[in-house]
């Protein structure tokens, strides 16, 4: 057997070899396991490989950088109007024709050492976020890839005063109609009075049905400005 065992080389499995075995081992009872050829860490290693190489997308990592010129403007707007704050820049800016977020003239206004405006009063998002948390209520997805690389998506909430979360639906197809069906199904089972604030970014699985449930009874529902994950934070942090 030593002999046989210096003569043929380690097993050697191919892409199609090991997505077989990762099958098998799901349908396999566990007394039948020993039998693969391969540990139970091996088998997971090569599921999520299968996983990152199904959902790797194409591209250049990162945002682009912001065209020179529009940080230009976003300056000498700040600077000759010392009483306008970021949301307001932006909005000046959409006028003209530019499209950036209230978080990225903050972030520019920042870089040039220029705060908010002097006239801005009020409380921080984060002082808002305390003061109302007990009437908060977050909402946001994360995905599951299952063992045949089908992406699942999961709608949770999560109470920000309590951190008391509710696993609303799992589907793998999130469109406007099973969204508002889930936040229907939420609010049945809420206990009147409901959250005055309902904290969401701007994904589009979010339709205008979904936000309608909440208006009518009586909840502000709250966007949060593009490509800024800091201002859903308490979901974000959930997912992890």
């Amino acid at each position: 057997m030593e002999v046989l065992g210096r003569q043929v080389g380690r097993a050697r499995f191919e892409p199609s070899d090991r997505a077989i075995l990762a099958l098998l081992a799901r349908l396999l009872p566990r007394d039948r396991l020993a039998g693969l050829l391969v540990t139970p860490a091996t088998l997971l290693r090569w599921h999520r490989d299968a996983v990152r190489r199904r959902w790797t997308y194409s591209g250049r990592p990162g945002r682009p950088s912001l065209d020179p010129a529009v940080v230009a403007m976003i300056v000498r707007l700040a600077e000759e109007n010392r009483r306008w704050g970021y949301v307001r820049i932006q909005g000046e800016l959409a006028k003209l024709g530019v499209s950036v977020s209230a978080t990225t003239v903050r972030n520019v206004l920042r870089r040039r050492g220029l705060g908010p405006a002097g006239s801005r009063r009020g409380p921080s998002w984060g002082e808002f976020l305390r003061a109302q948390a007990s009437g908060i209520l977050a909402t946001d997805f994360f995905t599951v890839d299952t063992i045949a690389l089908r992406r699942l998506y999961v709608l949770f909430f999560i109470e920000v005063g309590s951190r008391r979360v509710w696993l609303a639906g799992v589907t793998a197809n999130p469109n406007g109609v099973w969204v508002t069906q889930q936040a229907r199904n939420l609010r049945i089972g809420w206990e009147a009075p409901g959250p005055r604030f309902l904290l969401r970014d701007r994904d589009a699985k979010f339709s205008a049905g979904f936000d309608e449930v909440f208006r009518t009874e009586g909840t502000t529902v709250i966007r949060t400005p593009i490509r800024a994950p800091r201002a859903n934070a308490f979901a974000e942090r959930w997912v992890r």
